[in-house]
C-alpha cells in the first residue's frame, strides 16, 4: 500500500509538473506578462490618423506627422517609427518628426496590433508581420525616398527585425532589449528561472535583436541611457556589439524613460546628419 500510495504520488507531481510546462510554453503567458496594450483615447496633437490594411479585416493605425523642414518642403525622406511597450503612438508622433528639426521628413508611428486601433491581440507573434506590414505601406507611400526606421524600448525589435529584411536607409534605436536574455537575467532569479526559462522560450526568434542586428548592414544610432534599470546598458550592449553596419553610440544621463538633452541631444542632431550624408 504505501510503495502504491508514493507511486500515484510520483504520478501526480509528474503530471502537476507536465502541466506548468504546458500551460508555460502554449498558454501564451509570455504575451500576457510582457506587453501592455491600451485603447482609450489619447490625444495625438497634430498627427493625423492613418489605417494601414494587414488582410482579413485588420487594420494598424498609424499616426503621422512631419517635421518642421518637412512642413515647409515636400519630404526627402520617411520614418517608420516603433513605440516602446507601454507607449502608443499618439503620444509621440509628433515628437517622432519634430526632433528631425529642418530636415524634411514624415514620419510614420505605429500601434502594434491590440493598441489603439491596431486590430487584433497584442502578441508578440503578431509583431514581425505587422512591422513588415507597416514597411511596406509606407514604401508606397515614399515613393523610392529613404526609409529610416527608428524605435524605443521594445519597438526595437521591431526595428532591427524589419531592417534585416527590407531596404533601410538608417536606424535610430533607444535602449534596445535583448529580450531573451533580458528575461532570464533580470527576472529568473526570483522564481529560480521556473518562469523566466518558459517565457524566454515563448519570444519568437524574429524579435532576438541581436541576431537581426548582426545582418544589418545600414548605419545606426544607438541611443543608450546610463543610468537604465528595466533594459540595463549591458544587454542594449548586446545588440550593439552585434550589429554589422557603421554605428555611433550617443549616451545621455537618466533612466528608461528619460528624454536626451543637453550635449547628448546635440549629439544626437549631429547624428541625423550623419544618418542622411550621402554613401
Amino acid at each position: 500500500m504505501p510503495r502504491l500510495f508514493k507511486t500515484r504520488r510520483r504520478a501526480f507531481y509528474s503530471g502537476l509538473f507536465l502541466t506548468y510546462v504546458l500551460t508555460m510554453l502554449f498558454g501564451g503567458c509570455a504575451s500576457k506578462l510582457i506587453l501592455y496594450p491600451s485603447r482609450q483615447p489619447i490625444d495625438a496633437l497634430s498627427a493625423r490618423r492613418e489605417l494601414i490594411p494587414t488582410g482579413a479585416n485588420r487594420v494598424l493605425e498609424a499616426w503621422v506627422d512631419r517635421s518642421p523642414g518637412g512642413r515647409r518642403n515636400e519630404p526627402a525622406a520617411y520614418v517608420l517609427e516603433f513605440t516602446g511597450n507601454a507607449t502608443r503612438a499618439e503620444q509621440v508622433a509628433t515628437f517622432a518628426a519634430y526632433r528631425w528639426r529642418d530636415r524634411p521628413v514624415e514620419a510614420w508611428t505605429i500601434n502594434f496590433p491590440g493598441y489603439g486601433g491596431s486590430t487584433g491581440p497584442a502578441d508578440l507573434a503578431a509583431i514581425p508581420p505587422a512591422a513588415l506590414a507597416a514597411y511596406d505601406h509606407v514604401a508606397k507611400v515614399a515613393n523610392g525616398k529613404p526609409i529610416f526606421v527608428a524605435a524605443n524600448s521594445i519597438g526595437c525589435t521591431a526595428a532591427l527585425y524589419t531592417a534585416a529584411h527590407r531596404p533601410t536607409a538608417g536606424l535610430i534605436l533607444q535602449n534596445p532589449p535583448a529580450l531573451r536574455n533580458l528575461i532570464l537575467t533580470r527576472f529568473g532569479w526570483w522564481n529560480l528561472w521556473l518562469l523566466a526559462t518558459p517565457v524566454a522560450l515563448q519570444i519568437p526568434g524574429d524579435l532576438d535583436g541581436p541576431t537581426n542586428a548582426a545582418n544589418i548592414t545600414a548605419p545606426a544610432i544607438f541611443i543608450l541611457a546610463d543610468s537604465d534599470t528595466l533594459v540595463v546598458p549591458a544587454n542594449s550592449l548586446k545588440t550593439v556589439h552585434a550589429y554589422a553596419g557603421p554605428k555611433r553610440i550617443v549616451r545621455y544621463a537618466g533612466g528608461h524613460n528619460d528624454g536626451v538633452n543637453g550635449d547628448s541631444e546635440r549629439e544626437l542632431d549631429a547624428g541625423f546628419d550623419w544618418l542622411l550624408a550621402p554613401r
